[in-house]
């Protein structure tokens, strides 16, 4: 993990905190370019947040373990967040979770040996009129059944990876 954000990510975060009244307020928003830049959000990660805006480690260490869409470890290339919440659940959620498994090879919280995929179980996704739902990046693939979620993995697979460094973006 680096020291320090990239230069490119120091004038995003000035950026950022010069549209909210509060360091506070601008902390998620932080968070989330944290994650881009790194990959997840790790305990160094936390101090350099909480540096940044001038925040108690503590307080961005809550807001970090609050929030699930924050990974604590790294994860694959893409992050698949599948919701089982009562809408999902009722609609075929967790048929459509255990589909991911057997298709990935992999356990919710486990990524693909290829590195390809991290599964998630999410308890709620803001979705529930498209249940059952799943993000991977900012997409939400609504209204799941077991083969249209594993159908969807190509799509995914062709996306951008959900975390590039934001000073490698458009170089490539």
């Amino acid at each position: 993990m680096p020291a320090e954000f990239s230069g490119e990510a120091k004038k995003r975060i000035e950026e950022i905190r010069s549209q909210y009244p509060t360091a506070q307020a601008a902390c998620l928003p932080v968070l989330h370019l944290a994650q881009d830049e790194f990959g997840y959000i790790s305990d160094d990660a936390v101090g350099l947040v909480a540096r940044a805006l001038g925040l108690p480690a503590s307080h961005v260490w809550g807001v970090v373990t609050f929030y699930t869409m924050y990974h604590r470890h790294p994860t694959g290339k893409h992050t698949l967040m599948m919701c089982t919440n009562v809408s999902c659940m009722l609609r075929g959620g967790y048929d459509v979770l255990h589909a991911l498994e057997r298709k990935l090879g992999c356990k919710v919280g486990e990524t693909t040996a290829d590195g390809e995929f991290t599964l998630i179980e999410e308890e709620c996704l803001a979705a529930c009129a498209d249940a059952p739902a799943m993000i991977s990046g900012h997409k939400y693939f609504l209204r799941l059944t077991p083969d249209a979620a594993i159908k969807a993995l190509d799509e995914i697979k062709k996306m951008p990876a959900d975390h590039i460094p934001l000073a490698k973006r458009g170089s490539s």
